[in-house]
């Protein structure tokens, strides 16, 4: 009773703080919609990074690692946040500035600036359908901590998280998002680094780990992140790097910088919080594949992490309930901003860019608060039905942005390279490229990496839109 007890209360009282925090931010996320969406575009150096770090470090940083190093028993998930970093280091040197300087609310805004309307549309429906799929891969992972906390139904751990993001998103938008990130950022350290420690040191250091896992069939250097299949590593860094650059919800903290030089700064600090974090989670994942303190037969991967801490004989029960509160900070730092890109690129790019281009600031902030709400609705069943492995599922999403990225650095660097017509194409080609592709896997036809074929068929289609756009003005002339 006294170990449920402490994981029950430990995050009681951290969900509570967290919405009592929110709170604080009411006032300021009702002035006007850049106050609600953007924080007025008024965040600092550390605030700014802060948050965009905090957006990367959650559910795939977490138990998407874990659940990854488990599976594979090596190094390989940790160039998740080595590509984001890295992601966040070129953003800081290239586009960041950029972001900041046009005053958007969107990255489809921004290709609005450079390619006109029509890329506007069709990037905003490819982008919520890229965040929608990583808003309810976040469910799934907060539905993994929250279930092995209270002993509850997947469903009902869900709905639980689902109303904590919701109601302190709703409450105070992107200021809240900021405050709270704080917390998350600090929480999710203390807790896993803990955790880690601990782990390290019952398992015997570094080099019996790897003993360990050898006599189980690992790789040779399960430190080595390349020795789990090069083409699967290189997929994770392609994705990571690329699909930061058209990432709303870690962008959006850009936009919110108070100027562009806060923003470029911002982003290259944000770095060095993201990378060393799925170092900690691995670590974990693969102290879980050891069968030490978990059944390696009968665990659901994705609860490889939460079983670990839930586990009296790993680590003492108030350690554990810490380190599960970093995790659940870590989620709902992520959920947060993935959530509310969907709301924000519903509310400007399609609603107020489309539906209602003359609405009132008191209008579109209505809209935007309804929209949180509709946003966990539609991505509450999408969780319970989809439940592939969370960094698979994740990296439809990164894809997606991956062709943003392209068409963002040609707009910004090489404009003559790349036409509107162009970019349409991408957009169209690329993703539909990607569910071909998951599909063939899906159906055995062939087996080729969804970022790949994102990439492949995103510059495919802008060579080809160039072509077309050159062929009408000869014809035309």
């Amino acid at each position: 009773m006294l170990l449920s007890n402490t994981y029950f209360w430990v995050v009681l009282i951290y969900f509570s703080a967290i919405i009592f925090l929110s709170f604080f931010t009411r006032k300021l996320a009702s002035r006007s919609v850049a106050d609600y969406l953007v924080a007025g575009r008024n965040l600092g150096v550390v605030f700014c990074a802060v948050v965009v770090a905090a957006e990367w470090l959650g559910g795939m940083s977490t138990i998407g690692v874990s659940e990854k190093a488990f599976t594979t028993m090596s190094f390989q998930p940790i160039l998740y946040n080595v590509s984001t970093a890295m992601g966040m280091l070129i953003i800081g040197f290239t586009v960041a500035k950029w972001y900041r300087q046009q005053n958007v609310h969107t990255v489809s805004e921004m290709l609005d600036f450079l390619f006109g309307k029509d890329a506007k549309k069709i990037s905003a429906i490819v982008f919520l359908i890229a965040y929608i799929t990583l808003a309810y891969v976040q469910m799934q992972t907060a539905a993994s901590v929250l279930s092995a906390i209270f002993q509850i139904s997947w469903l009902s751990a869900i709905i639980v998280s689902a109303v904590v993001i919701t109601l302190y998103t709703y409450v105070g938008g992107m200021h809240a998002l900021a405050i709270t990130s704080v917390a998350h950022t600090f929480m999710m350290f203390f807790g896993i680094g803990i955790a880690t420690i601990t782990g390290m040191i019952n398992i015997g250091g570094f080099e019996s780990l790897q003993t360990i896992l050898a006599a189980k069939g690992a790789p040779s250097n399960i430190y080595n992140p390349f020795s789990a299949g090069l083409s699967d590593a290189l997929s994770l860094l392609l994705g990571g790097v690329l699909g930061g650059m058209a990432a709303q919800a870690s962008i959006q903290p850009i936009f919110a910088a108070k100027n562009a030089e806060t923003a470029k700064k911002a982003a290259l600090l944000s770095s060095a919080l993201i990378a060393p974090f799925g170092v900690m989670t691995a670590l974990l994942g693969l102290i879980g594949a050891t069968g030490y303190y978990v059944n390696t037969a009968t665990v659901n991967p994705k609860m490889v992490l939460t079983t670990l801490l839930t586990n009296p004989e790993f680590i003492h029960p108030v350690w554990g309930a810490l380190a599960l509160a970093g995790i659940l900070a870590a989620i709902l730092s992520t959920v947060g901003p993935v959530n509310f890109a969907v709301v924000t690129i519903a509310t400007k790019d399609i609603y107020h860019g489309f539906i209602n281009p003359k609405a009132e600031e008191q209008k579109v902030i209505s809209v935007a608060k309804k929209l949180v709400i509709l946003v966990t609705l539609v991505t509450l069943p999408l969780a319970i039905v989809f439940q592939k492995g969370i960094l698979d599922a994740a990296y439809v999403s990164y894809a997606i942005r991956s062709i943003g990225a392209i068409v963002i650095l040609l707009g910004l660097y090489q404009k003559r390279f790349i036409t509107p017509l162009a970019v349409k194409l991408a957009f169209i080609g690329g993703t539909s490229a990607i569910f071909l592709f998951m599909l063939a896997a899906k159906m055995k036809w062939f087996n080729i990496d969804k970022t790949y074929g994102a990439v492949f068929f995103a510059i495919v289609f802008i060579i080809i839109g160039n072509l077309i756009t050159k062929f009408r003005n000869k014809k035309a002339i």
